[in-house]
């Protein structure tokens, strides 16, 4: 019985048109991506809501489902089932483009009813009941208006005639085995007659559906025709845009050689300049090296010039030091030999200046340094300085050794000479400004005076009392605050 079943599926499935299974679905076409069995219950998944068509076959019993439209993706051209009650599925697809057809057919172990409905994009087969010897096609599962049940394109009416001859005939062998087995039972002989008039009725539903393939068949071919025609259009179409994007792809590749050659000009030119500034600034930076080179060696030579003539000067200096020390030395002995007339001289002139001093400030008499403990040896002043007290003031002049001094007051001014001495230093020449003090003393000036003594001039606000004193190697003169006289 199952050898039957699979040669009978070959002959439904296997048409001598070419069939194409498994193709790709334009994007109006629905695509079938599955075919699933659960028990007697088989679902159809596609991608759009189905257009069908269904016949039954007997001998073995099967079920024909056509879906228009449509074509098959990723499901199996045979599937093996065998669960009692469905022996296996075969699809296959035939057309092409919107005529494309996809069948379905479903062989089943005895005659059944079965159930279709459309639910979404799913067409769900289910077993309604247990049926007579004959399954008419069910009223609910009919051809749409005007689509026709579909047989395999391009087989003629004469091969379709033929194919259900043969099919009658094997239908009308299988109702005499009927006959013949109902010989012993009534139920078996009426079950024989009913399936003769199911196969006769299903002769008529393959000749209705032969003559309708034919018809299929021919629009088919005048469909392929138009679309030959249009594939020419298109393909003159397409060569015509292929020679225009040729020229424009040519006019492109000259635009971009142009534009290529120009901007290795452009390098190039940026090149040469870039290589004659640097050029350039080579040379700039060698001549202004060039010029700091001479200008270090001129410094250098300066620098040298000059450190020779410091030590020139510095020698110099020595040597004119050395020559004035040995003409202060000889001097120093003229000095003590004339220390005894000098003495006189410097007695008369003091007694001298007491007079004048007495005649202008009677109240003041002229200080004068002991000379008991001084050396005749000549003398030096290192030092001469202004410091203010709280009481006054107070001026104070060094010397390496004790001196003999004089101190004569005058309008304004105290004198202070310093006997045989002299100034080592030129910075003590300078003037001292006490003026910002708060004290009496306005200035202090250290000069050399006449026959080797040294004046110190002590420029007063006012006239002020005042002290002299020598303190080993320091006279100091304190003078009091203006406020306090």
């Amino acid at each position: 019985m199952k050898a039957i079943l699979v040669v009978v599926l070959a002959c439904v499935m296997v048409p001598t048109l070419a069939l194409a299974q498994e193709g790709q679905a334009p994007g109006n076409l629905n695509t079938i991506t599955g075919v699933n069995v659960t028990g007697g219950r088989v679902e159809i998944v596609g991608t759009k809501k189905p257009n069908f068509t269904t016949f039954t076959m007997t001998d073995p019993p099967r079920l024909v489902i056509d879906i228009s439209e449509a074509v098959f993706s990723g499901v199996k051209e045979e599937i093996a089932v065998g669960n009692g009650t469905i022996t296996g599925i075969r699809t296959a697809s035939y057309g092409s483009d919107e005529s494309s057809i996809a069948r379905v057919l479903i062989g089943y172990e005895r005659e059944v009813e079965t159930d279709i409905q459309a639910s979404g994009n799913t067409l769900v087969v289910t077993i309604a009941g247990s049926g007579g010897t004959a399954v008419a096609e069910r009223p609910g599962a009919t051809a749409p208006a005007g689509t026709a049940p579909a047989t395999t394109p391009g087989t003629t009416a004469e091969q379709a005639a033929v194919a259900a001859r043969t099919d009658r005939q094997q239908q009308e062998n299988a109702a005499a085995q009927s006959t013949a087995a109902a010989q012993d039972r009534q139920q078996q002989e009426k079950a024989a007659a009913q399936s003769t008039a199911a196969a006769q009725a299903e002769r008529q539903q393959q000749e209705k559906a032969a003559a309708q393939a034919a018809a299929a068949a021919q629009a088919e071919a005048e469909a392929q025709r138009q679309a030959q025609a249009r594939a020419e259009a298109d393909r003159k179409a397409q060569e015509e845009a292929a020679k225009v994007a040729a020229q424009q792809a040519q006019q492109a590749e000259q635009r971009r050689l142009q534009e290529e050659r120009a901007a290795k000009e452009a390098a190039a030119a940026a090149e040469k300049k870039r290589q004659q500034d640097e050029a350039r600034a080579a040379a700039e930076a060698k001549k202004q090296q060039a010029a700091e080179e001479k200008a270090r060696r001129e410094s250098e030579a300066q620098a040298a010039a000059a450190e020779k003539k410091r030590q020139q000067d510095e020698a110099r200096a020595a040597a004119e030091a050395k020559k004035q020390q040995a003409a202060e030395e000889r001097e120093a002995k003229l000095e003590e030999a004339r220390a005894a007339a000098e003495e006189r001289r410097r007695q008369q002139a003091e007694a001298r200046q007491a007079r004048v001093a007495q005649a202008e400030r009677p109240r003041q008499a002229p200080a004068q340094g002991d000379s008991a403990d001084v050396s005749s040896r000549s003398k030096v002043m290192t030092l001469v300085g202004f410091r203010p007290a709280p009481s006054g003031s107070r001026v104070f002049v060094r010397t390496n050794e004790p001196v003999s001094y004089n101190v004569t007051e005058g309008n304004k001014e105290v004198v202070l000479e310093l006997e045989n001495t002299r100034i080592s230093e030129s910075n003590n020449t300078r003037s001292l400004n006490t003026s910002f003090f708060d004290t009496a003393v306005v200035s202090v000036d250290a000069d050399p005076g006449p026959s080797r003594t040294v004046r110190v001039a002590i420029k007063l606000k006012e006239q002020v009392q005042f002290e002299t004193r020598q303190n080993g190697n320091e006279v100091s003169i304190e003078f009091q605050s203006p406020s306090s006289r």
